[in-house]
């Protein structure tokens, strides 16, 4: 009875300790550089089709978008892993606002082309896997290890909240104005979070400097950085990582390719009016918002390794019900549940990582990982396009199919979670 009283004491600790103000500066610059994201990923598609009516143009926007992930995602985290990662979220984030900026010179001045369109969205892209890899790599430096799943749900959060139901209604009114106001408005959105990546503590600064300290602690963390082979084998030689991270390429590329004919699954098989597709991506985030919420709690409460399963379990719910959906409300319902469950998987599974890889190389093995996962979702979701040509509910079939029999599969690796975390980040027992 004691020992379960003290258990639960320290689980309400572990929801309740504070973030801390260093925590609060790094999740205001996620949140207007999300800002920014969010506007220009309405924005660039809508201006798109002032320059084209091609249908395969305006979804090469879409796919451009994952390109970076797929070919720059490990150079990405070995510049974490090197250099100062206020300075790389800095950086980024001069580079996307350069960018959007000369867009909108170019819309201004009548000369803009699609083609301008498909370079700046592969730069924008470049930018959003160093400032990412980097802001991840931060949160364990500022934040106590106990404190993860909270701060990562927090960061989630943000994003969900942003992007489903801020920046994208801004980004049409924007639009609606003027075609290149949401440019404007969306460098600004980029500059913010310069001055607040500069204000971060010296610790968030490299894995091991805070421990150094000074210039020469800079200088011994740099020579004591791991090579890029070593963490690729690190990555290579952690069984249980290694597999977790290919159930993630598994599970969210059947994700990916359910997703594919989203909006022409409530277009044309709920009748759903166009003017109304706000509503229902409204509905989705609020899902997804709800999953980043409650993770915290839930793996406080159950431990990481069965909300880890329990999430792909309910997911796959989720997208059955999807398929099978027989109205409006309950197509958005079972994909808000879908939504939910991304969302309790996702925070998790960001705390693990950054609890198993050692801070030092945490860049280059998060760049790996992302480039293994998110580099096959653009195949995964044409694959669902075509598909859905067949039957446009058939693409959430199939994948709740594959992500349940995933989930079996990989049922005792998933539960392992909670205790590979207990040992940490150099605990022998994981690496094989």
């Amino acid at each position: 009875m004691t020992g379960t009283v003290a258990s639960d004491a320290v689980r309400d600790d572990t929801v309740r300790s504070p973030l801390g103000r260093d925590f609060r500066k790094l999740w205001t610059a996620a949140a207007f550089s999300n800002l920014a994201d969010g506007i220009g990923r309405t924005a660039v598609p809508l201006i798109a089709t002032t320059l084209t009516r091609d249908p395969v143009a305006i979804a090469a926007i879409g796919a451009l978008a994952f390109v970076p992930w797929l070919v720059f995602g490990l150079p990405a985290g070995m510049l974490v892993d090197r250099f100062d990662r206020r300075r790389m979220m800095a950086v980024a984030n001069v580079l996307r606002a350069g960018v959007a900026l000369v867009l909108a010179v170019l819309t201004v001045s009548s000369t803009l082309t699609i083609w301008w369109l498909f370079l700046a969205v592969l730069v924008f892209g470049l930018g959003e896997t160093l400032f990412d890899n980097a802001a991840n790599a931060i949160v364990p430096a500022i934040v106590e290890r106990r404190s993860l799943d909270r701060a990562n749900g927090w960061m989630q959060a943000a994003q969900v909240t942003i992007d489903s139901f801020i920046a994208t209604p801004i980004g049409g009114v924007l639009f609606a104005v003027s075609l290149a106001l949401p440019l404007w408005v969306g460098a600004g959105g980029y500059l913010v979070p310069v001055v607040l990546a500069v204000l971060l503590p010296l610790s968030a600064s490299r894995a091991l400097q805070a421990h150094l300290g000074g210039e020469g602690g800079a200088r011994g963390d740099r020579e004591r950085q791991p090579t890029t082979r070593e963490a690729l084998d690190y990555l290579r030689r952690h069984r249980f990582l290694r597999s977790l991270v290919g159930f993630t390429a598994v599970v969210g590329s059947a994700f990916a390719f359910a997703q594919a004919p989203t909006v022409l699954y409530f277009l044309d098989e709920l009748a759903v009016a166009p003017v109304a597709i706000g509503l229902v991506t409204a509905g989705i985030g609020l899902g997804a918002l709800g999953g980043s919420l409650i993770a915290p709690r839930l793996v406080a409460r159950f431990g990481r390794g069965p909300v880890m399963l329990g999430a792909n379990v309910v997911a796959a719910i989720g997208l059955a019900g999807v398929w099978a959906a027989p109205g409006i409300a309950a197509g958005i319902v079972s994909y808000a549940v879908m939504a939910c469950a991304v969302s309790c998987w996702n925070v998790p599974w960001a705390s693990l990582r950054q609890a198993l890889v050692p801070p030092q190389m945490f860049g280059r093995v998060l760049g790996t990982i992302r480039t293994v996962t998110w580099g096959v979702f653009p195949f995964a979701t044409l694959l669902g396009g075509l598909v859905a040509r067949t039957d446009l509910r058939l693409p959430y079939l199939i994948a709740a199919i594959v992500t349940l029999t995933a989930v079996v599969v990989a049922a005792r690796l998933l539960l392992q979670a909670s205790q590979q975390t207990e040992h940490g980040a150099t605990a022998p027992a994981t690496v094989s």
